[in-house]
């Protein structure tokens, strides 16, 4: 096996040793870095280089930008059975904070790289969080995403060929170029709260929070036993896109944010869309909040990864099953609706389930224990 060294690259003059290599591996822009005889082999397809990487018998450089341990070329080289030393440079991330000024261990880091989801999982986060880099890549370039932030307040930072003597920072719709690195931000995020945790990504300290934990009108919020059950089933986490539908106090979908799910909560009554806003910032989320009544208010919003409903009829769910989610649940306070709306989602081609949940809460009446009951709620959920 070939003795390999990575070299991270970020503009400035490259190490000494790059020209002792007899195989050269690296993107063209790179490679025309160096002043070398070398044998030369574009980084394009990774698979290849890593063969002819594989059968070479002298000293190999690969180079690659930033920390090429930081969603870069090591991982490719070690899962092939490489054992490289590794010579960082300055990640593209690290620069692009720099470049503005800001500190950036509250930050999240998602790469937009590869076809499965990519874009989406990028942009859900960006709608989450507040502060966000974002590695781009092919059919996730800066307009495409910015496209996808329309209706979240972001202000989108283009920060491009860093390092480079061409290096700028644009907005998404300006002169940016390849390759870049695009910063999300939320607010008043320029510095932002000191913490222990570098990421930026929470771990909520509980759920099923119980009802004092919400600004509510008259007890109409969805009791902390169904959210305790609903939860798991809408499976909220970063990357991925919740609906809460007749959202009332906004309790489920702030639960949902606080698993760090982007959110939207949609709701017909003003005044429940207020409760809703208030909540979201009482525990330091983001939920996007929406007043419209479903499923009209459902038409132009991004598609949703879970949706709970807790409001509205037989034509809400089915708009909802119409986009195709990876999962659903349904509250229903009353039985009739029940099994029409299992049968939907059988319909729908979804694995359905459903389960009541009734609590009887420990309560004290002079001097003694009993049992207080809450009102019924049944819930129906699918997945596919």
């Amino acid at each position: 096996m070939a003795d390999v060294t990575v070299f991270g690259f970020d503009g400035g003059p490259l190490p000494v040793a790059v020209a002792d290599a007899t195989l050269l591996v690296g993107g063209a822009r790179h490679l025309a870095a160096v002043d070398s005889s070398a044998e030369r082999v574009v980084l394009g397809d990774v698979g290849a280089a890593l063969t002819r990487l594989a059968d070479h018998s002298g000293p190999v450089a690969v180079l690659a930008s930033g920390d090429p341990g930081f969603f870069g070329i090591v991982r490719s080289l070690r899962r092939a059975g490489v054992d490289p030393v590794v010579r960082p440079a300055v990640s593209s991330v690290a620069q692009a904070f720099a470049r503005l000024g800001l500190p950036w261990d509250d930050a999240v880091v998602v790469s937009a790289h590869g076809r499965d989801g990519g874009l989406r999982r990028a942009a859900n986060v960006c709608r989450a969080y507040p502060k966000v880099a974002v590695l781009t890549g092919p059919g996730a370039e800066p307009p495409v995403l910015a496209a996808a932030l329309d209706g979240w307040p972001r202000r989108l930072i283009v920060a491009s060929c860093l390092g480079a003597p061409d290096e700028r920072l644009t907005a998404p719709d300006g002169d940016w170029a390849e390759p870049n690195v695009v910063i999300s931000l939320a607010g008043e995020v320029e510095g932002g709260p000191a913490g222990w945790l570098a990421g930026g990504t929470r771990t909520p300290d509980g759920w099923a929070l119980p009802e004092d934990a919400f600004d509510h009108r008259a007890s109409m919020i969805t009791k902390a036993e169904v959210r305790a059950v609903a939860l798991p089933h809408l499976r909220p986490a970063p990357g991925t896109l919740v609906w809460d539908i007749g959202a009332g106090s906004g309790s489920v979908a702030v639960e949902c944010a606080r698993f760090g799910a982007a959110v939207v909560a949609v709701d017909r009554d003003p005044a429940a869309a207020d409760l809703a806003r208030a909540n979201a910032a009482r525990h330091g989320v983001h939920v996007r909040v929406l007043t419209g009544a479903a499923p009209a208010a459902l038409a132009d919003l991004p598609e949703p990864d879970s949706v709970f409903v807790g409001g509205g009829g037989a034509d809400v769910l089915a708009a909802v099953l119409a986009r195709r989610p990876a999962t659903v649940v349904a509250a229903f306070a009353a039985l009739e609706p029940v099994g029409p709306a299992a049968d939907a989602l059988t319909a729908a081609g979804y694995a359905a389930g459903g389960v009541q949940v009734q609590a009887n809460r420990l309560a004290q009446i002079a001097g003694r224990h009993r049992l207080a009951a809450t009102n019924p709620v049944t819930l129906v959920w699918g997945s596919r």
